[in-house]
Order: structure tokens, then sequence, then C-alpha cells
């Protein structure tokens, strides 16, 4: 198998799948994870770079919101995919178990707990996807999906879930300020290397900024 060929493919195959899409889960999204998952891959040992590509490129293709709220339903897209190229059973099967446990939502164990990802590719692809959850991008994008599901900007009546199982993150948004104390605020403590916990911190420290003036504005004060 020609590894850089199906690099090529597999990029070809989520370009064409998700450019244009509208909640903030677009081919962009996906092109920043890839190179952030490659960055973080050079400053760790033992990497399998081919896994962490394919799996960094395939993630949103099982996006429960892609798929009717099923994510095995998408894995079986990816894995019908990686077949179709001519990719090793056993990377199919790496790449798949990542996916189906890098998001957010699918982290949640129902007792409080969080699922921990098994791999250091694993770590690495849900590192670079959280990495864009936050900071400017990630601002940016929280106000996109905001508008793509027709949430309320900000209602000060309304305050922030603190979900503890999948359904209830899921169901539990109430508007889009809500989101940065349901999630993307928990992520810096969540990231899984040294070099994502460094890249986090900034990004964090910047969203804590927004918020900031967001209120300040929101009162006239500012």
């Amino acid at each position: 198998m020609d590894t850089k060929k199906a690099i090529q493919l597999t990029e070809e195959y989520v370009k064409k799948t998700l450019s244009g899409e509208g909640s903030g889960h677009d081919w962009w999204h996906i092109y920043r994870v890839w190179n952030t998952a490659k960055y973080i891959s050079k400053k760790e040992p033992k990497v399998d770079i081919f896994v962490v590509e394919l799996a960094a490129l395939l993630h949103d293709i099982a996006d429960r919101k892609f798929n009717d709220g099923d994510v095995e339903k998408g894995v079986a897209k990816v894995s019908v995919f990686l077949n179709s190229i001519a990719v090793e059973q056993e990377v199919i099967e790496h790449v798949c178990e990542i996916i189906k446990t890098c998001s957010f939502a699918s982290s949640f164990m129902g007792d409080g707990k969080r699922r921990l990802m098994k791999t250091l590719e694993g770590k690495i692809v849900q590192d670079a996807d959280r990495l864009d959850a936050i900071g400017a991008i990630g601002i940016g994008r929280t106000f996109t999906y905001g508008g793509y599901k027709g949430l309320e900007m900000y209602n000060p009546y309304k305050k922030p879930n603190h979900p503890t199982t999948k359904e209830h993150y899921i169901r539990g948004s109430s508007h889009t300020i809500n989101h940065f104390y349901e999630k993307l605020l928990l992520l810096k403590d969540l990231m899984n290397t040294k070099t994502a916990k460094i890249m986090a911190i900034k990004r964090h420290e910047y969203m804590e900024q927004f918020l900031d003036e967001f209120y300040k504005e929101w009162e006239g004060k500012s």
C-alpha cells in the first residue's frame, strides 16, 4: 500500500464530502486539525503518522451530526472508504477506534468520568480536534454553530448546564455563550499530550479575555 497515495485519496474524499458545510465542521476545520495533528506528532516519540493523518482527516465523517445521531453509522462509512483504497485492516481498526471516541460527547461514560484514548495516535488527533475548538478559531466556530442551530447568542436568564452524560450534553445547550462553560473552557484541562497542553494555555486565556469583554459590552460598560 502506498501511504502517500492513500492520504491523497483520503484528502480528496473528505474535501468533496465536507466542503461548504455550514456548522463549523467543514473541510477547513479538517485541514486545521490535520496540520495541528502533524505538528504535535513531530514532538512525540514513536508515532504512527499514517494512522494520525487518516484519523485526523476522517474524524468528522463519523460525526453524529452527519449520521442521524449514530456514530457507528459514520464509522462504517469510514471503514468502507478505507477498504476501498486498500488500507490494511489493522490500520482501519485503529483509525475507526480513534474516530469513534474522539469527540467531546463520545468521551462521556455516564458516571461523571471520561473515556480516555487508548493510543498515542488517538490522543494526538483528539488534542488537535480540541485545540480547534478553543482560542480565536474556537470562538468563531462556536458562533457559527450557534447560528447554524438557531440558538440565541446570549440569555443571562439561562444558566449553563453541567453535563455528566453524552445525552445530557447533546440536549442541554441553551444559547451560544453557554457553550463556553459547557465545553470550551473545560478543554484546556482535558488535553492529552504535553505539546497540546502548552498550546491550549494561550487559547484558553484568549477565550477568558473575550468573555470578559463580551459581558462588559453587554452591559454597555465598554
